[in-house]
């Protein structure tokens, strides 16, 4: 039996019981790493350890399968532990918590900052874990998954929880805009523009009728103040605009 390296970071420990295939072991790997975790624990692999395949599907994160701790059973990858989930799909006539992996991650979130150790366990591929491992869970994952294709991947459903603690315990950026080599249009730039559209149409005789007119006038400011324009977007109006008007000139 080796133990992982322990690492500084506040975080579950992800124990993989009985994985089957070396691939998804990788995938699983790679899906902690996309957040951060890197605690990993595994359960008696049925292909033996260490597994090549393992660490060609982990590709960049194979730091964590050179870390993971591997041990015979259940029991001994979790004694260290004081909380323990269990992720599971199937109603296992068991009584205990069900949670959402959210809310999973949450209560993973309050217990590691008072100082507990956490633990998340991850069945094997064909069958999901057995009810004696269940039994020695705290509270139990459910997705809430389409019922009539219930069934997870090893590494989705890893993913998935690591989605949840980053959610938890990092900062998301959850709406951003990425400005191509510009930056928004200030007040200044959008009044500009509005006064160089409304000089043209009043030439061409765009108001019209003229009691009409200055509300069409406001109708267009309030156009272009509820148009999230940048620069870029000012320069080529004001471009279209030049263009209408010479082609208009030399005809």
């Amino acid at each position: 039996m080796s133990r992982s390296t322990p690492s500084t970071a506040p975080q579950p420990t992800f124990v993989l019981i009985r994985p089957q295939m070396g691939e998804n072991i990788g995938g699983a790997a790679r899906a902690m790493w996309n957040f951060g975790l890197d605690r990993m624990r595994i359960v008696a692999p049925r292909d033996g350890w260490p597994n090549g395949r393992a660490v060609a599907m982990a590709s960049g994160a194979g730091r964590l399968l050179d870390d993971a701790g591997l041990f015979e059973g259940t029991a001994e990858a979790l004694e260290d532990c004081h909380y323990v989930f269990a992720t599971t799909a199937r109603q296992r006539g068991l009584t205990k918590p069900i949670v959402s992996p959210e809310r999973a991650m949450q209560m993973a979130a309050e217990k590691i900052a008072a100082g507990q150790k956490v633990a998340v366990m991850f069945g094997p591929e064909r069958a999901g874990l057995e009810n004696d491992d269940i039994a020695r869970a705290n509270a139990i994952i459910s997705v809430p998954v389409n019922p009539e294709f219930a069934s997870l991947n090893l590494a989705q459903c890893v993913l998935l929880t690591a989605y949840e603690w980053q959610r938890t315990s990092g900062e998301i950026t959850h709406y951003t805009d990425e400005m191509a080599k510009t930056e928004w249009a200030s007040s200044m730039d959008v009044e500009k523009l509005a006064e160089h559209y409304e000089d043209r149409l009043t030439q061409s005789g765009f108001f019209f009728p003229e009691e009409k007119s200055e509300g069409m006038k406001i109708n267009l400011r309030n156009l272009w103040s509820r148009m999230p324009l940048t620069r870029a977007d000012v320069q080529m109006l004001h471009g279209v605009m030049r263009q209408m008007v010479r082609w208009k000139e030399r005809g």
